[in-house]
């Protein structure tokens, strides 16, 4: 019914960007927060960020001041802009929709399928 679809991943040096894409798509009425999360290997998934629909957000003290969440509704799209990267920050990341409204009377959380980062030092 509804799918989350990230893009934007890849391999980037220590220092460098990376811009993250997460589209909804499907039945849609509206949507309520929307969020990243990661999983390094052989850890647990870690929250990154999260964004209400009125665009207030939330951040790991890890990423703070170096990652920015933000969203365009119209588009029921979210995004995840990286700067600073460093090796610790690789990961695949994970988008989240934990208040998808199908209809005004119907909820449900959706994950997208992730989308790998990889910073080299």
């Amino acid at each position: 019914q509804v799918q989350l679809v990230e893009s934007g991943g890849g391999l980037v040096q220590a220092g460098g960007s990376l811009r993250l894409s997460c589209a909804a798509s499907g039945s849609i009425f509206s949507i309520n927060d929307m969020g990243w999360y990661r999983q390094a290997p052989g850890k647990q998934r870690e929250l990154v960020a999260t964004i209400t629909i009125g665009g207030s957000t939330n951040y790991a003290d890890s990423v703070k001041g170096r990652f920015t969440i933000s969203r365009d509704n119209a588009k029921n799209t979210v995004y995840l802009q990286m700067n600073s990267l460093k090796p610790e920050d690789t990961a695949v990341y994970y988008c989240n929709a934990p208040g998808v409204l199908t209809t005004p009377w119907r909820s449900l959380e959706v994950w997208g399928q992730g989308t790998l980062v990889t910073v080299s030092s």
